[in-house]
């Protein structure tokens, strides 16, 4: 499946799990339940996936994790803030690198609109 057509898939997920629940919620809420929506729609989803870094001969083990991976090929981040800034888009980046992944979608949960809190990264 290539990874557009994924995406799309996330993102659909994605607005069920808004549309059940609405704004407002703490962030493992929506992740808990776009996880099961994945599964639902029969995708292969990690959650809370360590990566193991490396930092000059000390192993970093547990310190890093990864939201949700979806068909090994899409890492999507989770927010429920008041808004998305610059900041959070250079921390998908940063986690589509360390990971070697070439697409992310961030979804901040706490808007009223969700199309309003996604950002599709292509690195």
């Amino acid at each position: 499946m290539i990874e557009k057509t994924l995406t799309e898939k996330i993102i659909g997920a994605a607005m069920e799990v808004h549309s059940y629940w609405g704004p407002g919620l703490v962030e493992s809420i929506y992740e808990k339940s776009l996880a099961h929506e994945l599964s639902l729609r029969r995708l292969n989803v990690y959650r809370q996936v360590p990566l193991n870094l490396r930092y000059k001969e000390l192993d970093l083990d547990d310190d890093f994790r990864i939201d949700l991976m979806v068909e090994d090929k899409v890492i999507v981040e989770l927010k429920a803030i008041k808004e998305l800034a610059p900041i959070h888009e250079a921390q998908l980046l940063t986690y589509m690198r360390l990971a070697q992944y070439r697409v992310g979608l961030l979804i901040n949960f706490n808007v009223l609109k969700l199309r309003d809190g996604i950002r599709r990264l292509v690195l």
